[in-house]
């Protein structure tokens, strides 16, 4: 994966997260579209851009957030890393293989989360498990259904090329 598609992800996704923000999230389950971009980098490109798509990403986040700087960098590095280094190990290439690790990536950066608020005395350790698996579950549906949109896209125009093609050539009858 390129470095300019990764960039283009993380600010696509860095864009949508901060424009739906005030119209998604009103003290309720949220969204994180730069974790759902980290995890899909990482998948398809292996850890090191994993590495390099969560400190991008979690870095940004934390600029644009007002919070402690680092915190959702070092989050968001450690779930692209692990994300990347599964995506290479194991066959991630299903629809339901994939939502497994979108989700169990969207607990791990909530639980690495809390703790490091935990750690540095910012907030107590209050894990809500229910907020965290849906959040966790939403991330799952979210990122498959960009997966599959990734992957539809250049096969339908290249069977729309195809069509093209074919309605413009004249078959003789015989």
């Amino acid at each position: 994966m390129r470095a300019a598609g990764v960039l283009l992800a993380i600010g696509v996704a860095l864009v949508l997260q901060t424009t739906l923000t005030r119209f998604l999230v009103r003290d309720t389950i949220a969204i994180d579209l730069v974790l759902i971009a980290i995890v899909y980098v990482a998948l398809a490109g292996g850890p090191t851009v994993g590495i390099v798509a969560g400190s991008i990403g979690g870095l940004a986040q934390d600029a644009l957030s007002g919070g402690i700087l680092g915190i959702g960098g070092l989050a968001n590095t450690v779930v692209g890393f692990v994300t990347g280094v599964a995506g290479t190990q194991f066959i991630v290439g299903q629809a339901a293989s994939r939502g497994v690790v979108f989700f169990l990536a969207g607990l791990a950066h909530s639980l690495v989360l809390a703790a490091m608020y935990a750690l540095l005395g910012l907030r107590s350790l209050n894990l809500v498990f229910f907020r965290m698996a849906a959040e966790a579950g939403i991330g799952a549906v979210l990122g498959v259904l960009l997966f599959e949109l990734v992957e539809f896209v250049p096969g339908a125009i290249e069977r729309r090329r195809a069509m093209g093609r074919g309605r413009l050539r004249v078959r003789p009858r015989i």
